[in-house]
């Protein structure tokens, strides 16, 4: 062992590799490779109970060139080291891509043989220089034998060291982050390498693209399955009571009862075919955990923090964090759905007031009201062939059941949980009794992402515990399913393991959820994806019945309706009809606010108006794409970080309806987020709207003149041949200020250019009779290269009449909604034109 050493020995042994390394590099034939031997040696030199192996194989998929283990213990990764031919740019390497994915390393070295820097989880902590070479030359212009010693002690210590003990929030989110980055890529890794060690990961996949996610890919799997394990550990960890140590082992223990496919997923983390190699990791991270402090620390990181009226739950805040330092872009994306506290805690006192005071149930949301049930238990096989009867079985079933169908992190069922739970002041010992026999019947979540229902599930066991229920009598509702994929549970293979059992039941219980459970209010904060991604028949069969025109008659008069397929849409779609099917409920969501007068959601106002008796619509605004502000010119803030703007929407349907359509009411909130959140504290006062029975607009219009100009002849009737008009896709290349700049630049692009444009022109001749005069916007008259085999789109329907003398152009833009997708289609693809 080197502790016996003196400094002489640990001398020799670092002249000794020097001798090697020069040796190789005065032959001029050396390879990276060719002085790998010389370091193994050194290391093995100076401690005899390590063994360095150098994997030259992994290395060029992206492992470290060298793994060190303890002889005795193999199981036992001491660190990893990069090598580097002599001379190579280490600063450079510092900085690269390939050392970005190392920061999930405990214990890593990067060396070209004579600069050795020295990294714990990421951050550089040392660096020693024992030579300077420059790249290509055959021998050192320095050498810096007084740094030999320090050399030798520095790699002792790398050898021997134990784990970090974390102090900061930021620290331990780094730590995080950099572990999970690298599962995620050697999942990825693994996955693409069809090997024996690799052959339970295969199994998982193929099974959660069978069952869960049927478009999943590698990538994206990887990524869950990181996800899922280094912040399921997170939160083991945050919830162990037993400080001093913890282990993969433990933190299974520590998976309540109440998640049976958490319990199988780290089931799989302590089996026999866990793959090793992920082990090790794993195993690295719960040994900085078991000498860390994580509640402390967590608690402390958000003592730091900006305080606000948005007190964030101290899992969810640091997921947040966590995200940051794993995947920004992810963060980006959790920020978008992370639902602000004070927004989920208005929702849900809303949904409490409209139970009370329109339903008559006393205790509101804590109801524990039961009714009468009838569902299907098949056909009779008894009645008569040609007239098949169907058995129904008549259940006694909670009245106030709550589903959130995209429950994400479980922010709107853990305030329902905390918000009930005061009702229990005074009355705790009646709490736990209560959670078990009428809390948890009634309460529903659906999660299509593993890594966002890990959280759910751990976090609702917690906030139960923290309000006194050490113990639960049944698994918690929260169910991984993909809500938009019709609730027919899928079957696992007969030699399947146990995990894809937990999936098939997940799917099963989620399946009864939404065929048999009479749900009463559906609340929370579905995505929004512009164009979804949930595109199978029943996501699209969803949406259909908002497809006409007011009436519910005519198919809707639009040519690209395709705003109406957004995920957000087909959410209030699938909670419409969640709440028809039981009679009477509450649908209270906060979405994006483009349906509220969007010309082409007027089916879909048209709709709800039908099917509920009240719509109670608060526009919270904040739309950043309009440059949005308040009345008093003000700045308007979003209350997420996304620039479309947002409203809460709370529709009820009691069956005492005394007209054909609901009674609508709007009200605006503008300013600051944090004014806004303030605001949301108070009553705010709604305004009830009166319906534009041609439009159905959910929000206020000035309607004075209306009836007077609706006499008239609408635009698109006088003049039917219309279009958004030509895209060049190239406006820089085909449109000009004259006709032979135009050409000019047409020629040289032709001749030097690139991408989808260039490829056309290279096919066509060019003709300066395509050049043609264009109204580029208002009073700004230029010239087009009209050639319909160039333009990206011609709209050489309405086109063909604008080339002829006397023609009459109209520019019709209707609404907000119109303003930003023209927007947003001219700066994707160049000039567009509202012409009719």
């Amino acid at each position: 062992m080197i502790i016996s050493m003196n400094e002489t020995d640990r001398l020799a042994i670092v002249h000794r590799y020097v001798e090697s390394i020069l040796s190789e590099l005065a032959s001029g034939n050396a390879t990276e490779h060719s002085y790998r031997p010389a370091l193994k040696e050194l290391l093995g030199a100076l401690d005899e109970s390590i063994q360095a192996i150098n994997e030259p194989k992994q290395s060029e998929h992206g492992a470290p060139d060298f793994v060190i283990i303890g002889k005795k213990n193999t199981d036992i990764k001491l660190g990893y080291g990069e090598a580097k031919i002599p001379g190579e740019n280490l600063d450079k390497i510092e900085k690269s891509e390939q050392m970005d994915r190392y920061r999930g390393y405990a214990n890593l070295f990067l060396t070209d043989c004579f600069d050795w820097r020295f990294y714990r989880n990421g951050d550089k902590i040392f660096e020693i220089v024992i030579g300077e070479v420059k790249r290509g030359q055959l021998q050192p212009y320095k050498l810096y034998p007084e740094n030999y010693t320090q050399l030798a002690d520095e790699l002792a210590s790398f050898l021997s060291q134990t784990p970090e003990s974390i102090r900061s929030g930021k620290r331990l989110a780094q730590i995080m982050g950099g572990k999970a980055r690298r599962i995620r890529d050697n999942v990825a890794q693994y996955l693409a390498n069809d090997d024996d060690k690799s052959q339970e990961l295969h199994k998982m996949f193929d099974m959660m693209k069978k069952m869960l996610v049927h478009d999943l890919s590698e990538a994206k799997f990887a990524d869950m399955y990181a996800q899922t394990l280094v912040y399921g550990l997170f939160v083991a960890r945050y919830g162990d009571t037993t400080p001093h140590n913890f282990t993969r082992s433990e933190a299974r223990d520590l998976v309540p009862a109440s998640n049976p496919f958490l319990r199988h997923f780290f089931d799989h983390i302590v089996g026999p075919n866990f793959d090793t190699r992920l082990g090790y990791i794993v195993d690295e991270l719960c040994a900085i955990f078991s000498v860390s402090d994580v509640q402390e620390i967590v608690h402390k990181h958000l003592r730091i923090a900006d305080e606000t009226t948005d007190a964030k739950d101290p899992i969810i805040h640091f997921y947040e964090d966590f995200l940051q330092e794993y995947d920004p872009a992810e963060r980006k994306k959790m920020g978008a759905y992370y639902t602000p506290t004070p927004v989920v805690q208005y929702i849900v006192r809303q949904v409490d007031r409209i139970l009370r005071e329109d339903f008559g149930i006393v205790k509101g949301l804590a109801s524990t009201e039961t009714v009468q049930y009838q569902v299907e238990t098949g056909q009779d096989l008894r009645a008569d062939r040609r007239h098949k009867a169907t058995t129904h079985q008549t259940l006694t079933v909670p009245r106030v059941q709550v589903l959130d169908p995209a429950v994400g992190t479980a922010t709107f069922l853990n305030e329902t949980i905390k918000f009930i739970h005061k009702e229990f002041a005074g009355q705790e010992g009646r709490w736990p009794s209560y959670v078990n026999d009428n809390l948890l019947p009634r309460l529903h979540g659906f999660e299509l992402m593993m890594a966002p229902y890990t959280i759910a599930h751990l976090k609702l066991a917690m906030t139960l515990r923290e309000t006194g229920v050490d113990k639960l009598g049944d698994r918690l509702g929260v169910y991984l399913t993909n809500t938009l994929e019709e609730g027919i549970p899928q079957q696992p293979d007969l030699f399947s393991f146990g995990l894809a059992e937990a999936v098939s039941e997940e799917s099963r219980l989620a399946a009864e959820v939404k065929s048999e459970r009479p749900v009463m209010v559906v609340m929370g904060n579905p995505p929004y994806s512009g164009e979804s991604s949930n595109k199978t028949k029943y996501a699209n069969a969803l949406v259909d019945k908002y497809k006409f025109e007011p009436g519910g008659t005519q198919k809707l008069q639009e040519r690209n309706p395709k705003w109406l397929n957004d995920d957000y849409v087909k959410f209030i779609a699938f909670a419409e009809d969640m709440i028809e099917r039981n009679g009477t409920g509450i649908v209270a969501m906060i979405t994006n606010n483009g349906y509220l007068d969007n010309p082409t959601f007027r089916g879909m106002r048209w709709r709800m108006a039908k099917t509920f008796d009240k719509i109670y619509c608060l526009d919270l605004h904040g739309n950043a794409k309009k440059k949005e502000t308040a009345p008093d010119g003000s700045k308007d803030e979003n209350v997420f970080d996304i620039m479309q703007g947002v409203s809460i929407v709370l529709a009820v349907k009691n069956s005492h309806k005394t007209s054909e359509f609901a009674e609508v009411f709007h009200a605006d909130i503008y300013g600051k987020r944090q004014e806004k959140f303030d605001k949301l504290q108070s009553n705010v006062k709604f305004n009830e709207l009166t319906l534009d029975q041609k439009m159905f607009y959910f929000v206020y219009k000035n309607t004075k003149g209306k009836d007077e100009y609706d006499k008239g002849i609408a635009l698109n009737e006088l003049m039917p041949v219309n279009s958004v008009g030509v895209v060049t896709g190239k406006d820089d290349i085909l449109i000009g200020e004259d006709p032979v700049s135009l050409m000019n630049n047409i020629v040289n692009f032709r001749a030097n250019g690139k991408g989808k444009i260039y490829e056309r022109l290279q096919k066509v001749d060019l003709d300066e009779s395509f050049i043609e005069p264009i109204m580029y916007r208002p009073f700004d008259k230029r010239n087009i290269y009209y050639d319909t085999k160039v333009v990206e789109r011609s709209r050489e329907k309405v086109m063909k009449n604008m080339i002829k003398p006397d023609t009459i152009v109209t520019d019709r833009q209707t609404d907000r909604q119109t303003d930003r997708q023209t927007d947003r289609q001219t700066d994707r693809h160049g000039t567009t034109w509202g012409l009719s």
